[in-house]
């Protein structure tokens, strides 16, 4: 039977320090050169991001974002609307005092919540970010043709294992992506519902990511984020399905990025030569979709 994704969220807006695990409860404007801050995909966590602090350098702190309805957010409830959704992140980076000396990463809708992010903060006149990377996703304008958030749960899951958001153990990747289910529900509505609102490109520039597998953002539909850039724009195609930053392809992702933020830090464009070869991959927690 079609489940129905819950309504929109009224609760009292969360606390700063719950978007951002980890962080230090101390004053974000400590000396730290540039902060990457990483937003989910659909039904993702901040453990997708687990080791890029050691591939990417001394000068970047690695900032992920935990949303609403996962992790110690269990039991909050999802947004299944991007504009409070964006609204109340840039809050938050305001009040940690992490809306400077900041760039931001996204994959598939976090790419599309990382660009709504820096358009509020913008209007809210705050800096934009020193550089936005776009990954598996289409061109905001582009959104809106696709409607998985009504699925079933039998077709949801299928469509999950085609896109390779199961991992290599399909057994663990389903039973944890039963539990999954309402807040994947809640991400994809904040995807499908979406509707771009025309404003001025951004000033920085762009770095966006494009896999050779990916039926959802195919290289056409990654390549329309030029527009969105009065800055330069630089795109990169990757072997890989839509969940490519979690594939064989993530070391030369993650190269890509540290040879950008290279230039905003100072910092040599390779990894140093102790850096691990490889990133620990979270192995109970397999990808998912949009």
């Amino acid at each position: 039977m079609t489940q129905r994704p819950p309504g929109p969220v009224t609760a009292p807006r969360p606390a700063a320090v719950g978007w951002f695990p980890g962080l230090p409860p101390a004053s974000g404007a400590e000396s730290v050169p540039l902060r990457l801050i990483c937003f989910p995909y659909a039904g993702g966590t901040p453990s997708v991001y687990r080791g890029w602090d050691a591939r990417l350098g001394t000068g970047v702190q690695v900032v992920p974002v935990l949303l609403p309805g996962r992790g110690l957010r269990m039991r909050e409830r999802p947004y299944t609307d991007m504009r409070p959704l964006a609204r109340d992140i840039a809050e938050a980076l305001v009040e940690r005092e992490l809306a400077h000396d900041y760039a931001l990463f996204g994959h598939s809708m976090g790419a599309l919540l990382a660009y709504e992010v820096a358009c509020e903060l913008r209007e809210r006149g705050h800096g934009e970010p020193r550089h936005l990377f776009v990954s598996g996703s289409r061109a905001p304008h582009l959104y809106g043709d696709r409607d998985d958030r009504t699925l079933s749960d039998a077709d949801l899951r299928q469509l999950v294992r085609a896109l390779g958001g199961l991992g290599d153990d399909h057994s663990i990747g389903s039973a944890y992506l039963d539990r999954r289910l309402p807040v994947l529900r809640a991400d994809l509505t904040v995807c499908e519902e979406y509707r771009w609102t025309p404003r001025p490109p951004l000033a920085c520039p762009t770095t966006a990511f494009s896999a050779t597998r990916d039926p959802i953002a195919p290289r056409p539909a990654v390549e329309a984020w030029r527009s969105y850039t009065s800055g330069s724009l630089l795109h990169h195609h990757l072997e890989g399905d839509h969940f490519f930053l979690n594939g064989p392809s993530r070391l030369s992702l993650l190269r890509e990025i540290r040879s950008e933020l290279a230039r905003l830090t100072d910092e040599p464009g390779e990894p140093a030569p102790g850096a691990p070869d490889r990133l620990p991959t979270p192995k109970r927690e397999p990808s998912w979709i949009c």
